[in-house]
């Protein structure tokens, strides 16, 4: 699977690029998205987020989706200059940085920085995304506000993960992890979970999902008897390399009929451990995703959904 199109909605808004045709009629209605059609770069991406915050009515933008920079697959997107003029954003509370297609730049060549800058200079954020990992960085922070917080990757570095972990989120209700591929930076293993699993810094924490993952198998294992399972509502393993292994391990656990869904569409289960999921958990009303079965025959043909 790769990402071949671009999202249609943010934060329950639609998407609605910058400039448009017409002036909005509300617009805190919408999510915006800038983006420079020159992959290569140039000036286009900072002069329209110049004029966005300069319109008369950028205090009322609620959502803002960062698309292609220029040359995002060498550089970093200008987060200096869109810290510099987040005061003319007052209402902002969800933002996306990177919602690229893989025509664009594939996801592991995405270029970052250090993102702690950003998360403090937006004290009110409440759903934040970055989609790409080449370089990123966070040093652990406390944000009382953010509620959703999302990586997606190809490949996840242990010192990110270990950094969201150490990190205070007391609203945080959402947190979503696409692990990835050694292949692609994924170097992270299921110790560097062990704060994120153990759920103490993320008091109000109802949905994770560790996808994408090579280790899925192990990712599963440690959440038979991770403590933050117990309050989940939902619980999403979806995009990686399960397998009956895994899926044993979980089953084998402490009690997951609670959860009001449980993902883990794109896996390479054999038909008895899914009858098994089938018996145990949707027969119990869990909401069960167990679709994109890719055959379980030969492990070393297994693969997550998104790598490069």
């Amino acid at each position: 699977m790769t990402i071949n199109a671009h999202i249609s909605t943010f934060a329950g808004l639609p998407v609605e690029a910058y400039p448009g045709i017409r002036p909005p009629a509300d617009p805190g209605a919408v999510a915006w998205r800038i983006e420079d059609p020159d992959f290569e770069g140039g000036d286009i991406f900072l002069s329209r987020l110049s004029d966005l915050v300069a319109e008369p009515w950028a205090g009322q933008v609620t959502a803002l989706i960062l698309g292609e920079w220029g040359s995002a697959y060498e550089s970093p997107p200008p987060l200096d200059y869109l810290i510099a003029v987040l005061p003319q954003l007052t209402s902002l509370k969800a933002l996306f940085v990177g919602e690229l297609t893989f025509d664009e730049c594939e996801i592991s060549w995405i270029h970052h920085g250090d993102i702690t800058p950003l998360l403090a200079a937006l004290p009110g954020l409440e759903i934040f995304t970055i989609r790409g990992t080449e370089e990123l960085a966070l040093t652990p922070i406390r944000h009382e506000s953010l509620r959703r917080l999302t990586f997606e990757s190809g490949g996840l570095g242990a010192d990110i993960v270990r950094a969201v972990g150490d990190c205070d989120l007391p609203r945080l209700e959402h947190l979503e992890l696409w692990l990835g591929t050694a292949n692609y930076g994924g170097n992270t293993i299921v110790e560097d979970l062990a704060v994120i699993l153990a759920g103490t810094r993320l008091p109000a924490l109802t949905s994770l999902g560790l996808r994408d993952a090579e280790i899925a198998d192990q990712v599963a294992a440690a959440l038979a008897s991770a403590p933050v399972v117990g309050r989940l509502e939902v619980l999403d393993l979806s995009l990686g390399m399960l397998s009956d292994v895994g899926a044993s391990a979980l089953l084998s656990g402490q009690p997951l009929t609670h959860l009001r869904a449980l993902d883990l569409h794109h896996h390479f289960m054999t038909r008895p451990v899914i009858e098994r999921l089938i018996a145990e958990l949707r027969d119990a009303g869990v909401d069960l995703d167990l679709s994109d079965a890719e055959g379980a025959d030969d492990p070393d043909r297994r693969y997550v959904a998104v790598a490069e």
